[in-house]
């Protein structure tokens, strides 16, 4: 005798059955949408002008690091750095040298980017 009815998927059965084995992901820091857009744009023309080759993003517990490197071999030239922690404080953003110099600091991801965001000139 079958006891599935002919409206009802056989799998969903299995489905139920199985364990939730999945353990949810550790609360991560990431960049969002329009953060990673901006940033991506900024390194989009730098790649063009044949400054920047290569990039990394790491996502930590604490922040989260977009890292931009002349050749992948290098220490990256800057790391671009989102730590909600100094949000209240000098501001979740920062630009970082590959010597370890913060370059700028603060609330605003355009604002910060401006360090290493050179505009058109006209000559």
């Amino acid at each position: 005798m079958n006891l599935i009815s002919e409206d009802t998927d056989p799998s969903e059965g299995r489905a139920v059955a199985r364990p939730a084995t999945a353990v949810p992901a550790p609360n991560r820091v990431t960049f969002n949408r329009l953060e990673l857009n901006r940033i991506l744009n900024l390194y989009g023309r730098m790649v063009a002008d044949g400054e920047w080759r290569d990039y990394a993003i790491d996502f930590m517990k604490d922040r989260a690091v977009f890292s931009v490197f002349r050749r992948a071999s290098e220490v990256p030239l800057y790391r671009i750095e989102k730590d909600p922690r100094l949000a209240r404080k000098q501001g979740m953003y920062s630009v970082i040298s590959a010597t370890g110099l913060i370059l700028r600091r603060g609330h605003e991801l355009e604002r910060v980017l401006l360090v290493i965001d050179r505009k058109l000139a006209v000559v």
